[in-house]
């Protein structure tokens, strides 16, 4: 069966559930990392690792064209309070992570539990510097409102909601309210739309039209240069009519170009270039800091135990 459509870049998700925290958060998420890198391997004809914005042009460029696959973390319990292993990660290949998931972390609040940092605390500034100085896209979909306005204040580089929809259209927690979709502006970041229909309608039914209020509503509040695609194929059970898979892409695009609210390449913009341009700003932030010689944070990482899962070794600090 000849395909209608697939996507040109993609981030793999290496997902572990909250359960997992102060517990083998690490392990699963180095498993779920070796699963990602082993499928792309297995299928070279149609995917492309991708670490950055040379190597998702490379793959653009490939005859045949690749998907260009890059992998995010989402959740920071899979740091296990440390940035020994933030950094490990981002030499695994690791280009964003989502600061919470359905949990709170003892350094940011997610917006499904009752906030406890109220913010960010003072190592949940250092992950957010840290992810700035590596070049790893800070993510806030899942994230809690204080939590993500103060990573907004505090982030030299873009941020993003790599799966997030307007909660003025549906006022669920798990979306942005206007204030924040405001300040992406300013920051240069990113909201990903995101297609459950919970998340786009406050209901278990959804259209493809309802999905593109969504994005005609932040393309009027700040441009079309801050948004993106962020479907979740992978993490819902329902989807809207009209946008059962990936292979359905072009008829969101056909719905918006019809509104006549977008240009084509506005659209364009929308299918990629937005991100590749939020991704060249996190690479140049980055190599600013290297520049400017800032330092890997060399303090002990982590600000709470880890319950009753960790041994007594210890380590000298010589630096």
């Amino acid at each position: 069966m000849k395909r209608l459509a697939y996507p040109h870049d993609l981030f793999w998700s290496a997902f572990v559930p909250c359960s997992s925290q102060n517990k083998d958060a690490v392990q699963l998420t180095l498993e779920q990392i070796d699963v990602i890198k082993r499928l792309v391997e297995k299928y070279p004809q149609y995917f492309q690792m991708a670490t950055s914005v040379t190597d998702i042009l490379e793959a653009h460029n490939a005859r045949p064209r690749k998907i260009a696959s890059l992998i995010g973390i989402e959740g920071g319990h899979s740091i296990a309070n440390s940035l020994g292993i933030l950094r490990s990660y981002y030499q695994l290949g690791v280009r964003y992570m989502t600061l919470t998931h359905t949990c709170n972390t003892p350094w940011a609040d997610s917006s499904n539990e009752p906030a406890a940092a109220n913010g960010l605390t003072e190592f949940g500034e250092k992950v957010v510097k840290e992810m700035n100085r590596l070049g790893m896209l800070v993510d806030l979909s899942h994230v809690g409102e204080n939590t993500t306005r103060a990573a907004i204040r505090l982030s030299k580089a873009p941020v993003i909601f790599s799966h997030s929809s307007v909660y003025s259209l549906c006022a669920h927690k798990r979306n942005v309210p206007d204030d924040i979709i405001q300040s992406l502006k300013a920051n240069g970041g990113l909201i990903m739309v995101n297609f459950f229909p919970d998340f786009v309608k406050c209901s278990p039914n959804a259209t493809i039209s309802d999905v593109a209020e969504h994005f005609h509503y932040i393309k009027t509040m700040i441009g079309a240069d801050y948004v993106g695609i962020g479907g979740d194929f992978d993490g819902v059970n329902r989807v809207p009519r009209g946008l059962e898979d990936v292979s359905r892409y072009p008829e969101l695009f056909a719905e918006l170009l019809r509104s006549g609210q977008w240009t084509v390449q506005e659209l364009k913009n929308l299918a990629g270039l937005n991100m590749i341009r939020v991704m060249r700003q996190v690479e140049k932030v980055r190599d600013d800091m290297r520049t400017n010689g800032v330092e890997p944070e060399e303090h002990p990482d982590s600000p709470t135990d880890n319950g009753n899962c960790t041994s007594n070794a210890f380590f000298l600090d010589y630096v």
